[in-house]
């Protein structure tokens, strides 16, 4: 029990003190090679990783990779977030999400989520600021995540009729604790960046 106790303490001089405990190769999982099943760039691509886990037996893990993705949390000075009410045929959902997308080559996340917006919403927002960086689900797929946030933006003209298309509105943010009790807000990306406002507030300068 000393022990357990003792690592608990210094775990937490840890996370007071710097980015994280430190990183014992006896905890990291090595990796000896890989080999790609199916690519459909940029959209997807399957890889076999000839891994072993500390302390286990050598084996092939499946790793999916996908796009790297940034969403925007814009806000107005009325505390309404933009938003859009679309359809998702994967889980064959209705629900609320924030504007976002692809990042291309070459492209900037801060300028590939500040297209998005304007792209997806009509509305081009100013000065994106990051927000927090993730990985959905990162046991077996790589999938970086940017959320990036902007308080100021100026609509421009409705967007073009795509395969992106949703209806555009301002929802307050008094709103997103029921709507999210009502599973009508879809993606991580959404939830995410929502939840980091509601629970940190806006970024100042």
């Amino acid at each position: 029990m000393g022990d357990a106790t003792g690592g608990d303490e210094r775990l937490r001089g840890r996370l007071d003190d710097g980015p994280g405990p430190e990183q014992a190769d006896a905890h990291r999982w090595h990796v000896f090679g890989k080999r790609t099943v199916y690519e459909r760039r940029p959209w997807v691509s399957l890889d076999l990783v000839d891994v072993q886990p500390p302390g286990g037996e050598r084996f092939e893990h499946h790793v999916v990779r996908l796009f790297r993705a940034a969403i925007g949390v814009v806000v107005n000075d009325q505390d309404q977030v933009l938003m859009l009410w679309r359809h998702r045929f994967v889980s064959d959902q209705w629900g609320w999400e924030l504007p976002g997308g692809i990042v291309d080559d070459g492209e900037s996340p801060e300028t590939a989520v500040a297209r998005e917006v304007e792209e997806e919403t009509g509305w081009r927002p100013y000065g994106m600021r990051p927000l927090v960086s993730y990985q959905p689900m990162v046991g077996m797929v790589d999938s970086p995540h940017d959320v990036y946030y902007a308080r100021e933006a100026t609509f421009v003209g409705r967007p073009a009729v795509s395969d992106e298309a949703g209806e555009v509105a301002w929802v307050p943010l008094t709103s997103i604790r029921q709507l999210l009790d009502r599973n009508e807000i879809l993606g991580s990306g959404s939830i995410v960046g929502l939840l980091h406002v509601l629970a940190f507030g806006v970024p100042v300068d």
